[in-house]
C-alpha cells in the first residue's frame, strides 16, 4: 500500500518541484537577515527535495553586483559549491542517497528603501543565492539526522531556518553554526 502524504506536504513538495530554479530569470527577493538562510526539505517516498535561499553576504561575503573579476570568480565558485548538496548537507550513509538534480544561481534585485539594512545605501542591490536539489534515497527512513558542513564552507553563515515536510507532518527548526546538526528522529 502506498503512503499518502498530508495535503500540506504535497502542496509544498509540488511547489518546490513545479518552479525550477533554472527557469526563473528574476524574482522578487524576500527581506533577509545577514547570516540567516532558509532551507526547505520535503520527503516523499524515496525522494528528498531541498530548496536553499541564502543572502549573498553569507555565501560570498558581499551583496553588491559583482564588478571585478575576483567578485565574479567568487560567485562562480560559490555556485559550484552550492551545486554539490552532499558536501553541504550530510545525510546518513545508511540512507543511500544520490543526487538526481542540483541547480544553483544568484538572484539580484534593486531595492529603493532599506528599513532593515542600515548599513546599505538607498538604491543598493541585494543578492541572494538559490539552490534546489532532488535526491533519491534507497532507505529514506535512515535519514534521522543531517549534519551541516555548510557552515564550514560558508563562514559568514550563522543560521539556517529549516522547514521539514514529511508524512509525519511539517516541522520548523533552527540549525546554527555552533551546533550544525539537525536531529530528525522522534
Amino acid at each position: 500500500m502506498k503512503k499518502i502524504m498530508n495535503p500540506l506536504a504535497v502542496a509544498v513538495l509540488a511547489s518546490l518541484v513545479a518552479t525550477p530554479l533554472h527557469a526563473q530569470d528574476r524574482r522578487e527577493l524576500d527581506a533577509h537577515e545577514h547570516g540567516v538562510g532558509h532551507l526547505n526539505i520535503a520527503f516523499e517516498d524515496d525522494s528528498v527535495v531541498m530548496e536553499l535561499a541564502a543572502p549573498g553576504a553569507d555565501i560570498v561575503g558581499f551583496e553588491y553586483a559583482a564588478k571585478s573579476t575576483e567578485d565574479r570568480l567568487a560567485i562562480d565558485n560559490a555556485i559550484g559549491q552550492l551545486e554539490r548538496p552532499q558536501e553541504l548537507f550530510l545525510l546518513p550513509g545508511a540512507a543511500e542517497c544520490s543526487v538526481v538534480d542540483a541547480h544553483a544561481k544568484l538572484a539580484e534585485e534593486e531595492h529603493d528603501e532599506h528599513e532593515e539594512h542600515d548599513e546599505h545605501e538607498e538604491d543598493a542591490e541585494h543578492t541572494e543565492f538559490h539552490a534546489e536539489y532532488v535526491l533519491n534515497c534507497t532507505n529514506p527512513s535512515a535519514v534521522t539526522r543531517i549534519d551541516f558542513p555548510y557552515f564550514s564552507i560558508f563562514p559568514n553563515a550563522r543560521e539556517l531556518e529549516v522547514q521539514v515536510i514529511s508524512a509525519k507532518g511539517a516541522r520548523a527548526y533552527e540549525v546554527e553554526r555552533d551546533d550544525p546538526v539537525l536531529e530528525l528522529g522522534d
